[in-house]
């Protein structure tokens, strides 16, 4: 008897131990909508989803559609933000968007996993509580709704679909998008090609004949040289239009991530850019919406693949736009990304990947003065666990044991009207460049925990200190320190060098006093400043405050003690913060 008590009270403290919120670390966290995140989800799930959160969630999130993609599909923007610490406006707000190209659709799941996981530890996990009452968030699921619902619907390879669906002539016949690959060997994904050939570059690997290997080049010791039997031809195929080439103009054929006003070039120089900046519906509309948003403060955007944390410039010669002050933020950050994302790399965009004009991270940077990276989710580093990239053997013994050949198809030999015998096979649409379904919601998780850190480092003013000393008959002098406790400053070097925005404003009002004279301080113990010429009591900080950084300013007023003050410091980027001041000497 009295062990079965002892059971029963363990079992009851052990399930009231189990709702303690230090335990959801452990378990997941309790929520109002049941999303699986080992799955993906098509466009029209993607909105469903959206909905169905935000009429879960109304005192958090609400849902604007801001225009309509090419196609007629929502283009949606989610807002995040607890009204009753004040309106989104007020507060630093951070932009996070994904799956600007249609086929790097684990962005889109990064996003909306990041406003379930949110709304469920609002109230639960103090850390994003705080987060959340003191910011606000701005989710852009998907910038390519069309391309995404292309890449679901149609036979894909993992690298198509990555353009919008504004037809363009890409081959310049005067026909748009009358070439596009075609699955010939009817297993729904677009594979690859491989041509009989006796003089061919490849054979066939004879431990796996799945893996077609390069011949060797170098002669053998007779002097003869090793021939294979396969070369390569391209994508699945075949000529459409008759002009002698195959998949060489399919549906789109441009890139929304080089339509941005930011360095944007015109096709010969960037291709894919379109015809001007924001010729496109999805890019206009979602670019008028973020300029009407000044108090964005922070920019993410998700891609894929390569385990990336990227950020600008896209070309060579912006890399001198990029201020000191500025780098050193966007090192802090990212350094602390490659420690929370396996495998991962801080790297620039055009130093350590490729040449971009236009990009949107770019955009956000150097256009708008706003700390921004671009995360390219997923690295096959992540296949053997060791930080090596997988040979083809290794990764296809993965993907046999581990996902059991789900995402290949065997080669099956037909007969091509322009080159006769072909292979057509290999990997299918989900194949690379994607987490395998059971590592999405990790993946998720932990570029979602970085861009949360990112979104801590918005600033976070305070007056560090507010003293006031007599100078004579009703003269005062008021020293203020302000304070910023978080890593990106109230305006970024580019911001203020570009004069992007408006500058911050510290000011002290009232009616029974006046600032005759006012200044920013070279440091706190200075005595003498440079006074503005007009409007002493409100001043304008064009540089802002710096991030971790304190900036100290004097105020010289005119009257009576005990006379009250207010004095308030507001800007574009951070909650404006206030107090009273009273003249009267500070101990």
């Amino acid at each position: 008897m009295k062990r079965s008590v002892f059971r029963f009270a363990f079992v009851a403290f052990a399930v009231m131990a189990a709702a303690t919120p230090a335990s959801y670390a452990q378990q997941r966290l309790p929520g109002k909508v049941d999303i699986a995140w080992n799955r993906f989800y098509d466009y029209e799930e993607i909105v469903g989803m959206a909905r169905s959160l935000v009429g879960a969630y109304p005192n958090l999130l609400s849902l604007e559609e801001v225009g309509k993609s090419a196609q007629g599909r929502p283009m949606l923007v989610i807002t995040l933000n607890n009204p009753a610490t004040g309106a989104a406006a007020t507060k630093p707000a951070m932009w996070i968007d994904g799956n600007i190209h249609g086929n790097e659709i684990q962005a889109s799941e990064t996003v909306m996993y990041s406003i379930d996981y949110l709304c469920r530890g609002y109230g639960v996990v103090p850390a994003l509580t705080s987060l959340i009452d003191e910011c606000a968030f701005y989710f852009g699921p998907s910038l390519n709704p069309d391309g995404r619902a292309n890449w679901f619907r149609n036979q894909n390879n993992p690298h198509s679909s990555r353009t919008g669906m504004v037809p363009t002539d890409d081959d310049r016949d005067g026909t748009a998008d009358e070439d596009g690959p075609d699955d010939l060997d009817s297993d729904g994904s677009i594979g690859h090609m491989w041509r009989k050939d006796p003089n061919g570059t490849h054979r066939r690997n004879p431990r796996d004949p799945r893996i077609l290997e390069p011949v060797p080049t170098e002669p053998r010791p007779d002097g003869t040289i090793e021939r294979g039997e396969w070369s390569r031809a391209g994508s699945e195929g075949i000529d459409n239009d008759g002009d002698g080439m195959i998949n060489e103009d399919g549906p789109g054929g441009y890139d929304m991530n080089r339509n941005w006003p930011g360095d944007w070039q015109p096709e010969y120089v960037q291709g894919g850019a379109g015809d001007y900046p924001l010729c496109y519906p999805e890019t206009k509309c979602i670019a008028d919406w973020v300029l009407k948003h000044p108090n964005i403060a922070a920019g993410q955007s998700y891609h894929n693949a390569g385990g990336m944390i990227l950020r600008g410039p896209g070309a060579d010669y912006r890399e001198p736009i990029y201020d000191r002050s500025d780098i050193a933020v966007y090192d802090s950050i990212s350094q602390v990304g490659a420690e929370m994302l396996p495998f991962y790399r801080p790297m620039v965009v055009y130093k350590d990947l490729y040449t971009v004009h236009g990009g949107s991270i770019d955009w956000i940077a150097e256009s708008l003065g706003i700390i921004s990276f671009t995360n390219e989710l997923w690295s096959d580093k992540r296949v053997l666990q060791s930080g090596a990239e997988p040979d083809p053997e290794q990764e296809l013994r993965w993907r046999d044991r581990m996902l059991f050949g789900q995402t290949m198809s065997d080669w099956r030999e037909l007969t091509h009207p322009e080159y006769g015998t072909i292979l057509v096979g290999g990997g299918t649409k989900w194949s690379s460049r994607i987490p395998p379904n059971f590592m999405l919601e990790e993946e998720a998780h932990r570029n979602f925990a970085f861009t949360m850190f990112h979104a801590q480092q918005m600033p976070s003013l305070r007056f560090q200190s507010v003293r006031v000393k007599p100078m004579g008959t009703d003269l005062w002098e008021v020293t203020v320190e302000v304070n910023n406790q978080r890593r990106i400053p109230t305006r970024t070097a580019r911001a203020t060098a570009m004069k992007i925005g408006l500058p911050d404003v510290l000011s002290l009002t009232g009616v029974a006093a006046e600032v005759v004279a006012a200044g920013r301080l070279q440091n706190r113990h200075a005595t003498a400043f440079e006074p503005v010429r007009k409007n002493p009591q409100s001043l304008q900080l064009d540089g802002g405050i710096p991030g971790l950084g304190t900036e100290s300013f004097r105020f010289m007023v005119h009257g009576k003690a005990n006379a009250q003050l207010r004095l308030r410091l507001e800007g574009e980027k951070f909650k404006a913060i206030e107090q009273i001041v009273t003249l009267t000497p500070t101990p």
